[in-house]
């Protein structure tokens, strides 16, 4: 972990977080704004600066949960929403958290950690694990193509690749090319929607 730590703790120093839009990205927000029941237990993990948990706690969503491998935006985020609980705050290592949600949120965070088909695997099967009977994971995956550079995350891949690792551990509902992305990743992203496989 502490590896991982140390090397996104170091791109949020050097703000090089080209990946921060700065707000909910549309698609997240567009499949929030269609949820009714706002008791859902949701983690949104590798959250970052975690715009999407800041817009559903707005909305009346009291049971997020926002986990980031580096301290750094979790305090940022903690600064600009002072009455969010902070044990809500998870500073962990996704592969080692145990819990359960209704709901998980993914932006692009499978594109963040070292393409090994081991790490990708383990994802599929740990969000798997981490998901309540009829539980989801809905999300947006880069769909451009996979840099060989390890100082180029986060990484891309196509819908191909995405199922490889996906089918084997959870059901899909969807995986199709984003409508909606916003005007500078028209074309680069994919919108999924993925159940718990029992």
């Amino acid at each position: 972990m502490k590896k991982e730590q140390d090397y996104w703790s170091q791109r949020y120093y050097e703000k090089r977080t080209g990946w921060d839009i700065g707000y909910p990205s549309t698609p997240l927000k567009t499949y929030i704004n269609q949820l009714e029941d706002k008791t859902i237990k949701i983690l949104i993990p590798g959250a970052g600066n975690a715009y999407e948990a800041e817009y559903l706690w707005q909305q009346g969503f009291t049971n997020v949960f926002i986990m980031d491998i580096s301290p750094i935006p979790l305090e940022a985020f903690a600064k600009r929403n002072s009455e969010f609980p902070k044990s809500q705050l998870l500073h962990e290592d996704f592969f080692n958290h145990q819990n359960q949600y209704d709901l998980i949120l993914e932006q692009t965070f499978f594109c963040s950690f070292v393409p090994t088909d081991e790490n990708r695997f383990a994802y599929a099967k740990h969000m798997n694990a981490l998901l309540k009977s009829k539980g989801k994971l809905v999300g947006v995956w880069f769909d451009v193509p996979l840099t060989g550079d390890m100082e180029k995350r986060p990484f891309g891949g196509d819908k191909e690749l995405y199922l490889n690792y996906l089918c084997k551990y959870l059901e899909v509902v969807t995986l199709e090319k984003c409508y909606n992305s916003i005007p500078p990743r028209q074309g680069s992203e994919l919108f999924g929607i993925l159940r718990k496989n029992n």
